[in-house]
């Protein structure tokens, strides 16, 4: 490892490779950065501030840099983003949970490293950024969509965290990084945010922007770099399926036969059969008829709700692995097999299947960190959902999968999408009930907007201006979508909207912590 020291990014002290000191050409960060990464291509270039040399905690690096596609930094004091990011980014990328290794695009300049061969992979498009924090966030924010893997990672060193938090792009940089990064709506909507919430108008800052080059979606080859995680696997291939059904009996069936083809067989099915008809019986008798070669666990109740039957069958997990599986899946015979032998690759807990219905494109094509959960297309190692389950607040609702993948980035598993595992998605009618079930909320003439669990996902895991900017953003989205053209009219029936769906969130929220009444309470309509 070659460990680049410098004093607050303004000049290079000294390079060292293990106690000896490099000489290099350069006392400029990004230009020494640079060049380390053309002397030593097959170490890990690593950068540290000055007054943080002492606290490495060089032990711990080779669990971190496990395989040569991980960027891993911790900020210590110095982030080189504000807050203010979030008006534009709803992503969880934002809001970084410093107390565990997280994944994110956000690079310190405190601490961290990238292998020299992996850096260079960027050098052709970001040779001109001169400041190395710009560069840093420049090539994480472009890497983590071409593959590459970042993270904050407190292990980086001994150090705790420090109480106070130092900002350091000036609006110029955060503007030049947000159009370079972001589409250019991002940017007005950054100024907007600024002005109506800091009462902020950084117009120089924002005019420079729009004369930066455009780095959003630009391609980087990490294709030819090859992943062999070093870390020792002490599960077993032992894995149990979870899948909730109801009223698509022949389309489950399916699901188990393709399952019972696996070329790596699953140990458990846990089927969970759901009806509201307490007179009803289970339609999954034909089930009894075939000698599968796996335990199946079969449980028939008369509550509805995806999430409540996910909660019964992970209660019933023993596996080192869970499949979470929907009921409409068509699944080829390898399926299981590729994508616990990719996650050992990796270095992985999790991986979340391609999930395309027919003739659907291919969205996502780079294995990469993602910024929900598939719960019908997953794998993910059971000693990361212990204590997890879905909450009752989204039933019926939309927004479980994004909280389950929030709780399980909070228990320190990276979600990780694998583009090459695929899952064909039927999307069956839905089964059980003529008609959806009507929410109390639908109920009221003043429409909530957001849905109301959406909402409660904001409130649960956005910064105050993440929520802000994604009410500016839904503002925006649904004007040309309704007949209002009066745009203050239109705001103050969208403040309505919004206003009442802040309130029913409130009600899940508290009614999930048992203050006041159940507000989940829906009328089911058979």
């Amino acid at each position: 490892m070659i460990v680049l020291i410098h004093q607050k990014t303004q000049q290079v002290l000294k390079v060292l490779k293990g106690i000896a000191r490099l000489e290099i050409s350069s006392a400029n960060c990004t230009e020494a950065f640079w060049e380390l990464a053309e002397k030593f291509p097959d170490e890990i270039i690593a950068w540290c501030e000055e007054k943080y040399v002492n606290d490495l905690n060089m032990e711990q690096w080779p669990q971190i840099f496990h395989h040569d596609l991980i960027m891993a930094s911790y900020s210590i004091e110095n982030v080189f983003l504000p807050d203010s990011i979030g008006y534009i980014d709803q992503l969880p990328f934002v809001n970084v949970n410093r107390k565990i290794l997280y994944g994110t695009w956000q690079m310190s300049s405190d601490v961290g490293g990238i292998k020299g061969d992996t850096l260079l992979r960027f050098k052709p498009l970001l040779k001109n950024i001169k400041d190395f924090n710009p560069l840093l966030n420049s090539i994480a924010k472009l890497g983590q969509q071409n593959g590459l893997f970042c993270y904050s990672a407190p292990h980086l060193v001994k150090k705790n965290i420090s109480p106070s938090r130092k900002y350091i792009a000036s609006d110029i940089q955060l503007f030049h990084f947000v159009n370079q990064h972001y589409k250019t709506i991002r940017t007005i909507i950054l100024l907007w945010c600024l002005f109506r919430y800091e009462r902020r108008l950084p117009i120089l800052a924002f005019i420079k922007s729009i004369f930066v080059d455009k780095l959003l979606n630009k391609h980087i080859d990490l294709r030819k770099i090859e992943v062999n995680s070093t870390k020792i696997f002490t599960r077993s291939n032992s894995l149990d399926v979870i899948i909730p059904t109801m009223g698509r009996s022949m389309h489950l069936l399916q699901v188990v036969k393709d399952l019972s083809l696996q070329s790596l067989l699953p140990k458990k099915l846990i089927i969970v059969e759901q009806n509201p008809d307490t007179g009803s019986v289970s339609e999954l008798d034909d089930l009894n008829e075939y000698n599968w070669p796996f335990e199946i666990k079969h449980f028939f109740i008369h509550k509805t709700g995806a999430c409540n039957a996910r909660n019964i069958a992970l209660q019933n997990v023993t596996s080192d692995w869970v499949f979470f599986c929907d009921d409409d899946n068509r699944i080829e015979k390898d399926i299981i097999q590729n994508a616990l032998s990719e996650i050992k690759r990796l270095g992985a807990n999790m991986v979340s299947t391609a999930y395309r219905q027919m003739n659907e494109p291919l969205v996502f094509k780079h294995i990469k960190q993602w910024g929900t959960f598939g719960a019908g297309n997953s794998i993910v190692a059971r000693s990361y959902i212990e204590g997890i389950t879905f909450s009752s607040i989204f039933e019926h609702g939309y927004g479980e999968d994004k909280d389950f993948g929030m709780q399980l980035r909070n228990a320190g598993c990276d979600i990780i999408y694998h583009p090459e595992i695929e899952i064909l998605h039927l999307k069956a009618p839905m089964g059980g009930f003529r008609q959806k079930p009507k929410l109390l909320w639908e109920m009221e003439k003043q429409v909530s907007k957001p849905s109301p669990t959406l909402m409660a996902l904001a409130i649960r895991y956005y910064t105050k201006e993440q929520i802000v900017g994604f009410k500016t953003s839904l503002y925006l989205k649904y004007y040309d979508k309704q007949s209002v053209k009066n745009p203050f009219s239109y705001i103050r029936e969208m403040n309505k909207s919004w206003h009442k769906s802040e309130k029913w969130a409130k009600k899940l929220i508290n009614s999930e912590k048992g203050i006041g009444d159940d507000f989940q309470v829906i009328t089911e309509i058979k």
